[in-house]
């Protein structure tokens, strides 16, 4: 008997988006092991060349004029992508989409990026008869998430669904499952042999991320935590970033024996067992990761739009604050050196996410809405 075939679409706008394809496919297949699913960003796939440049002048843009990104984002929040647009996107950049489709033959196609999205959503217009689920991967919902050939949405929040909702899309169309994230993201693991792992001590620890493409260093505040050096471990990831790493391990101040500086790692899950605190940029993945560990956030320089909301959840639900100064580090830094307090407030966190996440949720969800 064929498998059951589901294709997640995807681009390479940081890593949040393919982060959470590839965690629904893992839930998918632990749930049953008779579905076939395959994970693709796009536009890389379909240009290799041309791709990674967009991506590359995308994260430039962010980086550079933050304030401009968002002025975009907030002209267009409740616009969709309109027909125009769907036609230059297929036509410049994914025109052999449709032949992609007919020789992977899914039975379902689930789309983690606005752009996928509104690509599949004008093949379907013109005939392609494939059930498409969209997992908005923030806790916002922008106008270029939505379309009309949308079978179901798939959200992080019944807030994101009444925003919605109220865009006129029918409750039945959308389902609250929570953002996906990896299963190593609800295993816990022992904290002496994470230590050993990666050559840390026993001491209060934080990790600090700065998204998918890892943190900046001219950030003056991380700076500022390496005074805690003598007292607390500090874990920085920079990611892909590596002329921030090379700059950081040549810094005096970053060169210490409780300090350790991270390119790029698939290790994530045990870092934040091993901390006791995480600092990040809100991305919506990320934050979903910290709140599947119960570890307590502070959020830095978000980028305007989606991470804005993001932080504004997360603050507003408990699970982190907003980082906007020298006392925000003191206060959390003292707080992690008393073990009693650390231990308890994570226990608060712990009971706080059983109550609103599940991370098998969206996978169970999808599987339910296949048969």
């Amino acid at each position: 008997m064929r498998k059951k075939r589901v294709l997640l679409l995807s681009e390479g706008f940081g890593s949040g988006h393919t982060q959470a394809a590839y965690a629904l496919a893992v839930g998918l297949r632990a749930l049953n092991p008779g579905i076939s699913t395959r994970v693709i960003e796009l536009g890389k796939f379909l240009n290799p060349v041309l791709g990674p440049l967009i991506v590359s002048a995308y994260r430039k843009t962010v980086s550079k004029q933050p304030k401009l990104v968002g002025i975009v984002y907030r002209r267009q929040y409740k616009k969709s992508l309109n027909r125009f647009t769907q036609l230059a996107l297929h036509r410049i950049f994914y025109t052999h989409t449709s032949q992609v489709i007919s020789q992977l033959k899914p039975d379902l196609i689930v789309c983690t990026h606005p752009v996928p999205n509104a690509v599949v959503s004008r093949l379907k217009r013109l005939g392609l008869n494939v059930p498409l689920y969209t997992l908005i991967t923030d806790y916002d919902a922008h106008g270029t998430w939505t379309s009309s050939e949308v079978n179901k949405y798939l959200v992080s929040t019944e807030l994101v669904k009444k925003k919605l909702t109220d865009r006129g899309i029918p409750a039945s169309r959308i389902e609250v499952t929570g953002i996906p994230v990896h299963p190593n993201f609800w295993e816990t693991h022992d904290k002496a042999e994470l230590q050993a792992q990666f050559d840390l001590k026993p001491m209060p620890t934080v990790l600090i991320m700065g998204g998918g493409w890892g943190i900046m260093y001219s950030d003056n505040l991380l700076e500022y935590m390496t005074r805690w050096r003598d007292r607390i471990q500090i874990i920085y990831c920079v990611g892909n970033n590596d002329k921030a790493r090379e700059k950081m391990l040549a810094d005096p101040h970053f060169q210490h024996p409780n300090i350790k500086v991270l390119g790029f790692t698939k290790e994530i899950s045990k870092l934040m067992d091993v901390s006791d605190l995480l600092i990040t940029k809100p991305g919506g993945m990320t934050c979903t990761e910290g709140l599947s560990k119960s570890i307590p956030m502070l959020f830095y320089e978000p980028i305007p739009g989606q991470e804005e909301v993001n932080c504004e959840y997360f603050v507003e639900s408990g699970f982190g604050e907003m980082l906007i100064d020298t006392e925000t580090i003191d206060k959390w830094f003292e707080m992690i050196q008393e073990p009693y307090s650390a231990v308890q407030h994570r226990r608060d966190l712990m009971t706080k996410r059983n109550q609103h996440y599940n991370p098998m949720q969206c996978s169970r969800a999808v599987l339910q809405l296949m048969q």
